[in-house]
């Protein structure tokens, strides 16, 4: 999850020769770059633990859903103090310490497996979200010190590619390497002796062994060639107190609704895409884990595809427009899906990914418009609102459990979408009396 906003870059942006990219730190700029493929994963194998954690440590799926709780509490935590680490010691000091935390917790998975220990697994994704916060605060604004400041959007735009990518080919990656292939129904689980259950539980738990001591493995190779390569300096320049710039952003109301739509956002994003194995399974039982897992990699290709298609679109349409208009195709999609059955239960929760594709960056954008010497704390606070993918996957899995199934849990992210295309609204009317405001940034 990142997002693109038109902000002036870094101090110390295209020292030593301007361009896309300066010369002296293309290597460095990759570095970067494979940042946002590497959180991607972390965040998408997610949505894999929800499933395989009900068959290995026998979680229902309220239980469940407090992986992405304890995920995104990490996130909401740490963003703070990541900031102000980079603003004491430099961005290559994020990246060094997010990439040791988000090794470290990768570590973790292989004693918590061998437990089989919910707790431990939690504390081990809690230690990743850590190092994944401080690597999303960092890049995010880095990109922008390696090359000319007029590009700095596009070198954002281009990192971001990649984590896209890395979004689609984790549900891949962990439907191949966690999911066994092994489904046993409730009837066999409970006919099982206890020996025979245990060894079934300690089977399933190790095969997220594999998949997270690589993950752990490609962190700590890229924490190696940071630690060596030549990069800019890039340190951000905040001049103002502190106190100051907090008074000046409560009295900016386009970021307090961008916040509260950010909230929401990331909420309903995350409880779909959490629960989409379960809804799968839920509507076409026929269906099975592994293939629910590559419909789910389908899903967030067409994820990518709105981000480009967006970005094409803003070019004609103003983004709070079409903010607006993809909010109100989602709530028509989360009907369909809610109520409906089979398949075109199935193609609508799938068609909301391309949907909401362009929904974080542009309420971003939108939110840090015009804030000027106090963008950075802004983006701050849009940043911990990410805290709403803490809320609703669990109250998502609470419903699902009381009420009888995923399909009803999707009223809450209906709900959600409803809030932003309010937001949206509030924007265009701000807009209509401000014909000739500024202009809002292209975002993808």
């Amino acid at each position: 999850m990142a997002a693109t906003v038109n902000q002036a870059a870094p101090a110390g942006a295209g020292e030593a020769g301007q361009g896309f990219i300066a010369s002296p730190y293309r290597w460095g700029f990759a570095l970067v770059v494979s940042l946002f493929f590497l959180w991607a994963l972390a965040n998408n194998f997610n949505d894999i633990l929800i499933r395989q954690f009900q068959k290995s440590l026998g979680l229902n799926r309220a239980q469940a859903g407090f992986i992405q709780f304890v995920f995104y509490i990490g996130y909401f935590v740490v963003a703070i103090p990541a900031g102000l680490l980079m603003r004491r010691w430099g961005y290559k000091a994020g990246i060094l310490v997010g990439l040791g935390l988000y090794a470290t917790g990768a570590l973790l998975f292989y004693p918590a497996s061998l437990m089989l220990n919910f707790g431990m697994f939690l504390f081990a994704l809690f230690v990743i979200a850590a190092g994944a916060a401080c690597l999303e605060t960092t890049a995010n604004a880095y990109t922008g010190a390696f090359g000319d400041p007029a590009t700095a959007v596009q070198r954002l735009n281009l990192a971001q590619a990649f984590n896209g990518l890395g979004g689609f080919m984790a549900p891949i990656i962990g439907g191949l390497l966690i999911f066994s292939g092994v489904e046993h129904s409730a009837t066999t689980l409970r006919s099982m002796t206890a020996a025979d259950l245990a060894a079934y539980r300690a089977s399933e738990a190790g095969t997220v062994q594999l998949p997270y001591m690589l993950l752990a493995v490609a962190a700590i190779a890229v924490a190696t060639a940071a630690a060596l390569a030549r990069m800019p300096e890039g340190r951000s320049e905040t001049d103002a107190p502190l106190r100051a710039q907090v008074a000046g952003l409560i009295r900016h109301r386009p970021l307090i609704g961008a916040v509260i739509a950010q909230f929401f956002y990331v909420g309903a994003q995350v409880g779909i895409w959490s629960f989409f194995i379960d809804f799968v399974k839920d509507v076409t039982p026929q269906v099975s884990e592994r293939h629910a897992a590559f419909l789910l990699s389908t899903s967030l290709v067409l994820f990518m595809i709105g981000r480009f298609t967006g970005t094409a679109l803003m070019s004609r349409i103003r983004p709070a427009r079409l903010l607006g208009a993809y909010a109100a195709a989602n709530i028509l999609l989360c009907a369909v899906a809610a109520t409906g059955s089979g398949w075109p239960a199935l193609g609508a929760l799938m068609l909301t990914s391309f949907f909401m594709s362009i929904m974080f960056p542009t309420i971003f954008a939108l939110g840090v418009e015009g804030l000027d010497s106090t963008r950075p704390l802004g983006s701050s606070c849009i940043i911990m609102a990410i805290i709403g993918g803490a809320v609703f996957p669990p109250l998502m899995g609470l419903i699902a459990v009381r009420m009888g199934g995923v399909p009803i849990a999707l009223l809450l992210p209906l709900a959600c979408f409803v809030v932003i295309a309010g937001y949206a609204r509030l924007v265009r009317r701000a807009e209509a009396i401000r014909p000739d405001g500024p202009a809002y940034p292209k975002s993808s």
